[in-house]
């Protein structure tokens, strides 16, 4: 999909100020933001916000935050090529450990360790390497809850590339539904489940929140994990706890230190219990029992 940059200069005080405007306002679509020092000297700062689909809108609210800001900056365009960046990324990516498991690309396949779980992940237009801090976190945090719960029913919401749902099939050899609301993000779960040799037990489906009637069917399960962002986490809360069996257990990322308080708060409040919080570059991985 071909994806358009929004970009204006401004000086450094100004550029984080409308940095963390925009953060928290495109925070739910999950839009690329940075800030790229132009000239120190001169003090040229400048920031860029990805975008694609419908990219006047898009614009139309960066400028109405720059206008609430009392920052009036002519915003320009930039029309990037069409290039698989997940698959060029990939390339120059090392393995990445995360308690007994190793998630590599193709071309590191060499690198494997005896005794780890091995996670091969194709390049495709789907989140999730391992290399983020938040689907490292939760590798290392699902290790430790499969092992001591033994969960026998698992549910990966909003799965993207499937590299969780795999990590939990790998290591209890349980079914595992994994979900998105993408469906290319299904179709490349589904393509990694097979590369990995679980595809017998990794359900693939694309279905938003918890409205599609396989999740009825599959219920109740026994542990739930869900990289998504903090907010659509906090408004999930209610239907995480109607979908998760007596005693479960949810495993929660995508979430930021400062986020983490808020997010336990609207579980807690749906009878869960805080058990462990796991930090990674910035972000945490939440566990809660039921």
């Amino acid at each position: 999909m071909t994806q358009t940059r929004l970009h204006f200069t401004t000086g450094k005080i100004e550029a984080e100020r409308i940095f963390a405007a925009l953060e928290l306002a495109f925070e739910d679509e999950g839009l690329p933001i940075a800030v790229l020092e132009v000239d120190e000297d001169r003090n040229i700062h400048e920031v860029s916000l990805y975008a694609d689909g419908d990219v006047d809108a898009v614009e139309a609210r960066v400028k109405d935050i720059l206008a609430g800001l009392a920052q009036s900056k002519p915003v320009e365009r930039e029309v990037l090529p069409d290039i698989d960046w997940v698959a060029r990324s990939l390339e120059g990516l090392k393995p990445v450990r995360a308690g007994r498991f190793c998630v590599h690309g193709a071309h590191d396949r060499r690198k494997r360790h005896s005794g780890e779980l091995a996670i091969e992940i194709e390049a495709g237009l789907a989140f999730g390497t391992g290399h983020h801090g938040t689907t490292s976190g939760c590798l290392e945090m699902l290790e430790k809850v499969v092992r001591r719960e033994h969960p026998r029913n698992a549910l990966d919401l909003g799965t993207g590339s499937a590299v969780l749902a795999i990590a939990v099939a790998k290591l209890a050899h349980i079914p595992v539904l994994a979900t998105d609301i993408d469906p290319v993000a299904v179709k490349v779960a589904a393509a990694n489940a097979r590369l990995n040799h679980v595809k017998a037990l990794i359900e693939t489906v694309t279905a938003p929140g918890f409205h599609h009637p396989i999740f009825g069917k599959r219920a109740p399960f026994d542990l739930i994990v869900a990289n998504i962002l903090a907010r659509p986490l906090m408004r999930l809360a209610p239907q995480m706890a109607g979908h998760i069996a007596l005693g479960g257990s949810i495993v929660l990322s995508g979430i930021l230190e400062r986020q983490r308080d808020a997010v336990i708060s609207a579980y807690v409040g749906q009878n869960f219990r805080h058990v462990r919080t796991l930090h990674r570059e910035g972000w945490v991985t939440i566990h809660l029992k039921r």
